[in-house]
């Protein structure tokens, strides 16, 4: 591991005094892959600064034990030794972390598909509290939403909405969303007073760009029509709506959300090729050992997740066993207790596997 390290600073050093070179800088995309590369390595090299630090201490420490007769420098001296032993085994255990193989569409943007699954219009209406969650979420991140297509109810339900969020890191943070999430609650709609259980899945897929996903013009047929609104929604006049139909998966896709069909068109190709991008993640993960495919984050899509129990007002997530007694916290945005867990417990069963391996 540490000779790993020290290859890696000296890279980090190369990379530092090549983007001082006016070649470098004159280049605007090697200098850009190289500002990506070194800002990936920041992390891991200030850590293991860090960590060397810590180590020079000890060594310090100790020989001052060896060397001094002062009790109360000695003291001093078993303090520091203490804590840079301390800090010395929390930063080999962060490097340890830091060098776990990155998923390379972590960085990525995504777009998010909430359907409506078993449970009627109750299922729509779970369905819209959790985008409006996931839309609380975004904006405590500083992300942006953009909706690409949607399907209400006239109670204020979504049988189905699909949604883009662009920020940092957005991919590393909501994949461990995907999955059924169900709710136990009194319905709205039910007079009777009894319990229901009703279920929407959740699917997050990495943004794809043009260079991820071949879409050949003959696999597709484009029409084109006039928006439609539901209980007196203002109705555009022009035909600015758009319909993907992709031949070789049967996907369709509607995008009505803009004034303008070319908005409408861009927002229903990069919902397509996201799609695309998905099945070919899928059949990746497939092809994996069980093991692998286990891993949190990357898990079956008709997994359940997580249960949202209202009338005890506890929300949870089975894959980890974290039960928390804040509902409603949770269903104005608040998940990122929840998502940190996931990602410690996906970290743990990497590092398990790696020294396995290793």
């Amino acid at each position: 591991m540490f000779d790993k390290l020290d290859d890696l600073l000296i890279k980090y050093d190369e990379l530092t005094m090549n983007l001082n070179d006016p070649q470098v800088i004159n280049d605007n995309q090697r200098f850009r892959k190289m500002m990506k590369e070194q800002s990936d390595l920041t992390p891991i090299v200030e850590t293991y600064k860090a960590y060397k630090e810590s180590r020079q201490a000890i060594e310090y420490s100790l020989a001052i034990l060896e060397e001094e007769s002062d009790e109360e420098m000695k003291e001093l001296a078993k303090e520091e030794l203490n804590s840079a032993k301390a800090d010395v085994e929390r930063l080999e255990g962060e490097l340890k972390i830091l060098l776990l193989p990155k998923d390379p569409n972590d960085d990525k943007n995504v777009i998010v598909e909430i359907r409506a699954g078993a449970g009627g219009d109750e299922a729509a209406l779970f369905a819209a509290e959790i985008y409006r969650m996931y839309v609380h979420y975004a904006e405590s991140q500083n992300w942006k939403v953009e909706t690409l297509e949607v399907e209400e109810i006239g109670i204020g339900g979504m049988k189905s909405v699909n949604f883009m969020i662009t920020g940092k890191g957005a991919y590393s943070k909501m994949k461990y969303e995907s999955g059924v999430h169900r709710v136990q609650r009194v319905p709205e709609t039910e007079s009777g007073g009894r319990i229901h259980t009703s279920t929407i899945t959740v699917a997050v897929m990495p943004e794809a760009e043009e260079v991820d996903v071949q879409i050949d013009e003959k696999d597709i047929r484009i029409d084109v029509m006039r928006a439609s609104g539901n209980g007196g929604q203002c109705v555009n006049t022009t035909d600015s709506a758009v319909r993907l139909t992709h031949f070789p998966t049967g996907i369709v896709i509607y995008s009505q959300t803009e004034k303008s069909q070319l908005q409408n068109k861009a927002k229903a190709f990069a919902l397509l090729r996201a799609k695309l991008y998905d099945i070919e993640l899928q059949k990746q993960q497939d092809a994996e050992s069980a093991e692998r495919r286990s891993q949190i984050g990357t898990g079956d899509r008709s997994e359940k997740i997580r249960t949202y129990n209202f009338p005890q007002g506890r929300v949870t997530d089975h894959r980890i066993g974290l039960t928390l007694y804040k509902l409603d916290k949770i269903m104005n945005g608040d998940i990122q207790e929840i998502i940190d867990a996931c990602i410690a417990a996906d970290q743990a069963k990497k590092l398990s596997r790696m020294n396995e391996e290793g």
